[in-house]
């Protein structure tokens, strides 16, 4: 899970994120290009023990404050649990704020989703079964995935498997922040965190490449909630209320604008209510059994045709 800290203002070299011990998955490929723009642009695919497929896909999108992480972080563990209920998982890496300001991360999942698609018989997957799934920052990109699929400012077909489309069937957001405006006043109301959101050298300014109070038109460009709309995959939120690092009120903003936009059978949202921001509590076993619940609902019952 995400450690318990920002990162803008911090030496992000020195940063240690424990990693996934993978050394008992049998079937996997590791550092696959996706793209060929960037190093980053690699992802790893992991397949169940026994079965020949196709698998659906769980493809999960690391956090780290858009600045860092990678694919093989130990935040991808409760995701592997996948396997064991018949599904694929992919870890997906992405152009960090350090080399690239939104959209470009967000370009790079669709064009992994894309990749995926069109290698699906070399790996035995069945991509038109995918749940979108992270914490964080990687929360953030599995709604604007799920979100925003047709739209075209925010996509990139240059990277590449331009024929193939980047939809995806359902999203796991784990406290992923929806409207970075809003986030100081929110903890400020809360007294939870500090409330420097709004500075020039944070963790949301970085990532859109301008103080975010100095660029309000690109912060709706960015935020989940402008994408709302009627034909979206359904969502599963989960926020820890005591979250001092992405206040709980991002989330309940979210689920709001949902449930007025689009209803409740769009989405589901759970309040974890002693959790703080990458909290364990969140890979709990019975917390990884009901977010499986909810891909399952949404992946195994699909109709073979979709």
């Amino acid at each position: 899970m995400m450690p318990p800290r920002r990162f803008g203002r911090v030496d992000e070299a020195a940063i240690q994120i424990p990693k996934a011990d993978i050394s008992h998955i049998g079937r996997k490929w590791l550092d696959l290009p996706y793209a060929g723009r960037s190093p980053a642009q690699q992802l790893d695919i992991y397949l169940p023990e026994e079965g020949d497929g196709p698998f659906p896909v769980v493809l999960h999108i690391h956090g780290g404050a858009f600045a860092i992480g990678d694919k093989r972080d130990a935040m991808v563990n409760p995701f592997l649990d996948g396997l064991g209920r018949g599904y694929a998982v992919v870890s997906v890496n992405y152009r960090l704020s350090g080399e690239a300001t939104f959209p470009a991360g967000l370009q790079d999942i669709k064009a992994a989703i894309r990749w995926l698609r069109a290698h699906r018989q070399e790996y035995r997957l069945n991509p038109d079964r995918l749940a979108a799934c992270g914490g964080s920052s990687g929360g953030y990109y599995a709604a604007m995935v799920g979100l925003t699929a047709e739209v075209a400012d925010l996509d990139d077909p240059s990277l590449g498997n331009a024929s193939f489309h980047c939809q995806v069937q359902a999203a796991v957001d784990w406290f992923g922040p929806t409207d970075f405006l809003r986030m100081d006043e929110q903890l400020a109301a809360s007294g939870v965190g500090p409330c420097d959101h709004g500075q020039a050298d944070s963790p949301e300014s970085r990532f859109l490449g301008a103080k975010i109070t100095e660029v309000p038109d690109q912060v709706r460009r960015a935020s989940p909630i402008t994408y709302i709309h009627r034909d979206m995959p359904p969502i599963l939120i989960q926020h820890g209320r005591m979250d001092p690092l992405v206040p709980v009120q991002q989330s309940i903003a979210f689920a709001a604008a949902l449930a007025e936009q689009v209803g409740h059978d769009r989405f589901e949202f759970d309040i974890l209510e002693d959790a703080v921001h990458g909290d364990p509590l969140f890979e709990a076993p019975e917390n990884v059994d009901r977010v499986f619940r909810f891909i399952d609902r949404h992946l195994m019952r699909r109709d073979e045709s979709s």
